[in-house]
């Protein structure tokens, strides 16, 4: 135990022995500005984080802080999307549509979203029925663009089929597609537009300003496949075009279609057309051409089935200027109906020229030049008389020169001015040869005798009540001679004149016919030629003036008393059911009176 206790002292000395050694080494000191340096830093970059953090996010000024990046965001993702707008309807004078705009879709693409999935150009191919070649030249070819459209105006249900398939890259746009309910009934009136809703042809030309709408704008979020997500607000609104009501009767027009389409077929005629004036405004009633063409599907249509014939194309009028010729003559004073006009032996020789009529009708009066479309007597009366008279007369009564209808490449006619007029010249030019005028103007012509001697401008627009109060017309032709030639017309239709398959049923009427060879390679021909017929029903009180032109006949026959006149009876007898104006022949009216009167059609 004594040895254990020496043991356990000797361990305590050598400890307190190393205590006192290591407390004999010196510590080194802590240098503050180390410490303070190390905190600096770190606090440094603190406020730098911060301060990074604050230019991104809060400081709108600052190089690509958060105001770049949020424009780059958004011009990434928003878009501006243009708003379409419908035009307006057209309609007849009784609120019938001629043409409105139907909702559709359009699909289009992203070409630079679609070069990154070229996988799947065979099935977008396949969904939109193009052959694979066309679609991926489509996409190559506008490889660099962000925008291509891919198909036009497609039903909304066939687009949306497509749509739901989640191309990448692919997107709608909502259009309008104009639709024409009358189709090819009234689509030279009306025109058309084209695929970006821009009217082309007729009404729709003539009056784009008024129909066409304003197109509207708004803001809207797209994601990365160029799908819409979110509308994120309107820019403005879009305004629809405004509304437009024609002079056209849609009942009219399709009667007055059905009965040229008849004819130009029976006679297997080249073309035709025909044209109802009212005749107290000057409205067009009806407007009516063959060939003719179906708007809503304009695939195969020619040139020549798209003109409106009635408004641009020129022809000889032929006898149907004979009433003019003899209008010159009552007023120069030297003439009546009455007056006695030589005729004999059938023809007439002039310098130049020798004019027939088809057999001698001896000694008859002006009122029987009329009635027999007598060019020798003609030629007597028109020789007499100043023919700066004649042209002036038929300048007054509205050719060579515009209708006033406003209608896109109407044309104004031809009407020569011979100086110093030839013999030939002053006879042909009386009976409606070496002129041309189109079948407008020749109902335009005839209006002015139905009015009384006022020539009204032609309007293809309604016209509203205070414009009818105010439509007074000018005074070209005393009424009293007007009076006069409109009952030497009534004659053409009766037995012994030349159109007596124009003759009304239920109505009295009166007008003229006219045959013109047409002027080929520089020559008549000795087969085709125009046949014409222009009338006024009923005579007791005006109330439509038509005309018809059969361009070249070619099933044997030729003359406007033929072929035109019994258009005009069929178009006349109808159409004055149809506007509910009373029978005034004895017959109809007995007929009516007794309950037995045909039914309007």
């Amino acid at each position: 135990m004594k040895q254990a206790g020496q043991d356990k002292a000797r361990a305590k000395e050598r400890a307190s022995k190393t205590r006192g050694a290591r407390s004999a080494v010196p510590q080194p000191a802590i240098v503050r500005w180390r410490y303070f340096l190390a905190g600096g830093c770190c606090a440094v970059l603190a406020i730098a984080l911060i301060w990074h953090l604050a230019s991104i996010q809060v400081l709108p000024s600052e190089e690509r802080g958060y105001k770049f990046l949020q424009d780059q965001g958004q011009a990434r993702s928003l878009r501006v999307e243009t708003i379409s707008a419908n035009r307006g309807v057209i309609t007849d004078r009784n609120g019938e549509p001629l043409a409105v705009s139907t909702p559709v879709i359009s699909i289009c693409a992203n070409p630079q979203v679609l070069m990154e999935s070229k996988d799947q150009w065979q099935a977008m191919a396949s969904a939109l029925d193009m052959p694979s070649k066309e679609f991926a030249d489509l996409i190559n070819r506008y490889a660099t663009r962000e925008f291509v459209y891919l198909r036009r105006h497609m039903p909304p249900a066939q687009a949306r089929r497509i749509l739901e398939k989640g191309f990448a890259g692919v997107f709608p746009r909502e259009e309008y597609q104009r639709f024409y309910p009358a189709a090819e009934v009234a689509a030279h009136v009306v025109g058309f537009t084209n695929i970006d809703d821009v009217g082309q042809e007729g009404v729709e030309l003539a009056f784009e300003e008024w129909l066409r709408g304003t197109p509207g704008a708004k803001r809207v979020m797209k994601d990365r496949r160029g799908r819409i997500i979110d509308d994120v607000h309107l820019i403005n609104s879009a305004q629809p075009g405004k509304d437009l009501t024609l002079s056209i009767d849609l009942r009219l027009q399709y009667m007055a279609y059905r009965a040229l389409k008849s004819a130009v077929t029976r006679h297997n005629a080249l073309a035709g057309s025909a044209v109802i004036l009212d005749v107290e405004s000057g409205e067009v009633l009806a407007m009516v051409n063959q060939p003719a063409y179906n708007p809503n599907n304009r695939r195969s249509v020619s040139a020549a089935a798209v003109r409106n014939r009635a408004m641009t194309d020129l022809f000889e009028p032929g006898s149907t200027m004979k009433p003019l010729t003899v209008l010159a003559a009552l007023e120069s004073g030297r003439y009546g109906p009455h007056t006695q006009i030589d005729t004999r032996p059938g023809w007439i020789h002039v310098p130049g020229k020798t004019f027939n009529d088809p057999v001698n009708y001896g000694l008859t009066d002006v009122t029987g030049v009329i009635t027999k479309s007598s060019n020798v007597g003609t030629t007597k009366i028109a020789l007499d008389l100043d023919p700066n008279d004649v042209r002036t007369m038929f300048f007054r009564m509205g050719l060579g020169q515009s209708t006033g209808s406003g209608f896109p490449g109407e044309s104004g006619g031809d009407l020569p001015d011979h100086s110093p007029w030839s013999a030939v010249e002053r006879a042909t030019f009386a009976f409606g040869h070496g002129l041309q005028v189109t079948t407008v103007q020749l109902a335009q012509t005839y209006n002015v005798i139905a009015n009384a001697g006022v020539k009204k401008p032609v309007s293809l627009l309604k016209l509203g009540e205070n414009q009818l109060a105010n439509l007074s017309g000018d005074r070209v032709v005393n009424a009293r001679v007007a009076g006069q030639v409109l009952t030497m017309m009534e004659t053409v239709l009766e037995p012994g004149g030349t159109a007596t398959q124009a003759k009304l049923q239920s109505y009295t009427a009166a007008g003229k016919t006219g045959t013109a060879r047409k002027l080929l390679n520089g020559d008549y021909s000795t087969e085709a030629a125009f046949s014409v017929f222009a009338g006024i029903a009923p005579v007791s009180k005006p109330r439509i003036v038509v005309a018809i032109m059969i361009d070249e006949a070619r099933n044997g026959l030729s003359g406007g008393g033929a072929v035109a006149a019994p258009v005009f009876a069929d178009i006349a007898e109808n159409a004055l059911r149809i506007l509910q104006v009373a029978p005034d022949k004895a017959s109809a009216q007995l007929t009516a009176s007794s309950g037995h009167q045909e039914p309007l059609t």
